[in-house]
């Protein structure tokens, strides 16, 4: 069952109206999501609140910190987050459907290294993200708001840029994944107007080779939709 959530304007370009990114709305869930919810909020589960998170004491080790915004069903997360035990992962999510699923496989795999949020991402990273605390952030297949007078509502955009720089460590990355052509071009354009950015590519990225293929991607490839790929860096 489809989650019953509407999306409203993201970051202003204009710096005037709300940065909330979504209206949070409930979602008609299966028995082991709602079990999931009710055995491993406690444990993976970070709630919102106005107050600069402590990655050592929330995983217990200093390792790096990725977040991912907008995991949709969550398989790519955690693939990732089991192959890559040596970063911890903080992953958003906004529609309860696949939040509850991803959740749900963290407490059954005990997925020590992943914590889950649901919450406007933007939020997020103003009032419990330190500034130069990231180690990188992913971005899969966002919202590509194809038509242009919606283009406004498209995550990817020069505010939103510069907040995920600013909590960038040196060195750093931001990686962004779309099969919308025209979406990717935007991607390039935007980070190169962040100074503290560089592409070490001068365009788009080759695939890497840890991030398995997404149910989005798959879509995408059935219509010949062209996969870009974007990876910037922190200088």
């Amino acid at each position: 069952m489809g989650v019953d959530t509407d999306r409203v304007d993201s970051l202003a370009v204009d710096g005037k109206r709300s940065i909330k990114s979504f209206v949070l709305r409930g979602s008609r869930l299966a028995s082991y999501q709602k079990e999931a919810l009710e055995l491993y909020t406690d444990r993976f589960v970070i709630p919102f609140e106005e107050k600069v998170l402590d990655f050592n004491a929330i995983y217990g080790n200093d390792n790096p910190v990725i977040i991912e915004i907008g995991f949709g069903m969550g398989h790519t997360t955690e693939r990732i987050a089991t192959q890559m035990p040596l970063s911890n992962f903080l992953g958003i999510e906004v529609f309860l459907n696949g939040f509850s699923k991803l959740l749900s496989a963290a407490g059954l795999k005990n997925i020590q290294n992943l914590r889950l949020m649901r919450y406007d991402a933007v939020e997020v990273l103003e009032k419990m993200i330190g500034d130069g605390t990231i180690a990188g952030f992913h971005i899969f297949f966002p919202d590509p708001w194809p038509k242009k007078k919606h283009h406004k509502r498209r995550l990817v955009q020069t505010p939103f840029a510069e907040l995920l720089a600013q909590k960038l460590a040196p060195n750093g990355y931001i990686y962004c994944v779309t099969d919308w052509e025209e979406y990717a071009y935007q991607m390039l354009d935007v980070f190169s107007q962040i100074d503290s950015l560089h592409n070490p590519h001068n365009g788009f990225s080759p695939p890497r080779s840890w991030r398995p293929t997404t149910g989005f991607e798959e879509k995408g490839m059935r219509k010949n939709h062209r996969i870009s790929e974007v990876w910037v860096e922190k200088k």
